[in-house]
């Protein structure tokens, strides 16, 4: 017999703020193996499963955020309840005064864990007084289940949808674990239906579900974790030590490793929702291959970018009160998208460059200006390319505020590229970051790679054997022991 230690075994049940429970953890993967075979046998009950998970999903986030999981139970009681006043008050603007309540709340609870800080900060500035940060601790997904929340209750005020059956079928919908933490920002109208509907996972799903999963895990772990720890975090953290050859390799370096970060979140967790027998909506869809701005924010974060036009852009009027509106309302929409990743001025000028680069290519669109009248198919491709390149470089660009931990930081960074690159280097810099040169190369290479030819991988692995199929997941599995770092690195979208 195996012993088991009992108080190892207790410890599992409690928060360890070092430990989260997330996606890439050993103990995550037993966990979740446990968690299938206990819902293989309830799924086919409707109350059943969704009690199971959502207890499941409940301890997920307690190992997550520890009490704060009462924060996500105190939002679904208070969601839920308004949103059925909403539904059943037949008074527009009383109907009116409930969701502005309801926005106030969930809001309210955002902006207090998320920008106390940031306006005591402003304040103690303008006040000439020491600045002393209040101890406020950020619960791990607030922003992704807050936002999630409020798409219930603005859509049924929109007349959209209609309320749940019970508030054990909301309960579920807000804590669903896959995407609870960070996302995709699943919306109500999409997720519901499919509570109501027998739980079936076809041969597709099963296929899709683990080819995701393992793609997920080797950006996240392979890639995205150990180009971070071995070259952007040195960079980052003291940049007038590197040449701005470096400097520029860092940049490139990060654009990869957020993207592999947060596309390998979503891709796990859409897989796993699959395994599930659930359907979240595509999150990524090789953003750097964009041709444009507008392109760009069509294929990164897609849950996010859709959420911010559907009820901030919308609401704020659109594109339906003159273009000098629509360029306002695009640029406004990306600075409060920028705020929403952190209280600071760099996100806020991340978001605003963002946003002004919407513009523009929401102006020159307008004009209907073609760069090279032809029909030749070599100028087009080549026309493509050199978009496709600039867009890169300006998303980049913009990635610098995004990662450096403050504006002096961020302008060392862009110092050092453009006053000291010393391409002499780079032959030294090649034989130093070997192994670091060579995973970026693989990302971008998989990034850039036709659609087609992902399509037919995945396609193999629906159609493999069970025994292919644990094979590959063993596979990855053992990859990502042999390159994991120490301690088990948190995603990047953990702490927005």
């Amino acid at each position: 017999m195996f012993p088991i230690d009992i108080h190892k075994l207790f410890q599992q049940f409690i928060y360890h703020p070092r430990e989260p429970l997330i996606f890439n953890s050993g103990f995550f993967l037993f966990l979740f193996l446990g968690f299938l075979c206990i819902y293989t046998l309830v799924h086919k009950h409707h109350r059943a499963k969704l009690t199971f998970v959502t207890l499941f999903s409940l301890y997920f986030y307690y190992k997550s955020s520890g009490i704060y999981f009462l924060i996500l139970i105190g939002s679904t009681v208070v969601d839920y309840a308004l949103a059925n006043l909403i539904y059943n008050e037949k008074i527009q603007w009383k109907r009116y005064l409930l969701l502005v309540f309801s926005l106030i709340i969930n809001l309210g609870m955002l902006g207090y864990f998320k920008y106390t800080n940031f306006l005591h900060e402003i304040f103690s500035g303008l006040a000439g007084i020491p600045y002393h940060p209040f101890d406020i601790f950020l619960p791990v997904g607030v922003s992704f289940f807050t936002f999630q929340s409020l798409s219930y209750t603005i859509d049924i005020y929109r007349g959209h949808l209609k309320p749940v059956d019970n508030i054990f079928d909301y309960a579920f919908f807000v804590s669903f674990f896959p995407q609870l933490v960070a996302g995709p920002i699943v919306r109500a109208v999409d997720f519901i239906p499919q509570i109501y509907k027998p739980t079936f996972v076809t041969r597709e799903m099963l296929g899709r579900g683990i080819f995701l999963i393992c793609t997920g895990m080797f950006k996240k772990v392979i890639i995205s974790d150990y180009i971070s720890l071995n070259f952007v975090d040195r960079i980052f953290d003291a940049p007038t030590l590197y040449t701005g050859l470096e400097n520029l390799f860092g940049v490139y370096g990060y654009a990869l490793q957020i993207y592999c970060d947060f596309s390998g979140y979503s891709d796990m967790a859409i897989g796993i929702a699959l395994l599930l027998g659930f359907h979240f909506p595509l999150n990524f869809d090789s953003p750097y291959q964009s041709k444009n701005i507008t392109e760009f924010w069509r294929r990164w974060h897609i849950s996010l970018s859709t959420w911010l036009r559907d009820y901030l852009y919308i609401s704020l009027g659109g594109n339906r009160k003159g273009k000098v509106r629509t360029y306002i309302n695009l640029f406004l929409t990306m600075v409060l998208g920028g705020l929403w990743h952190g209280a600071s001025f760099r996100y806020i000028l991340w978001g605003a460059l963002h946003g002004a680069a919407l513009a523009l290519h929401k102006f020159y669109s307008s004009l209907g200006i073609t760069l090279f009248k032809t029909e030749s198919k070599g100028v087009k491709k080549i026309t493509h390319l050199l978009c496709v390149i600039i867009t890169f470089h300006f998303v980049c660009f913009c990635w610098i505020f995004f990662r450096a931990a403050n504006m002096t930081i961020a302008g060392e960074v862009l110092s050092q590229i453009f006053t000291s690159f010393h391409p002499q280097v780079f032959f030294d810099f090649v034989e130093g970051y070997k192994i670091v040169l060579l995973l970026m190369l693989s990302g971008y290479v998989l990034h850039f790679i036709p659609k087609s030819i992902e399509l037919q991988t995945e396609n193999w692995v629906t159609n493999s054997s069970l025994a292919v199929k644990a094979s590959l997941i063993v596979a990855v599995i053992v990859l990502v022991i042999q390159t994991k770092s120490a301690g088990i690195q948190p995603f990047i979208y953990f702490q927005f």
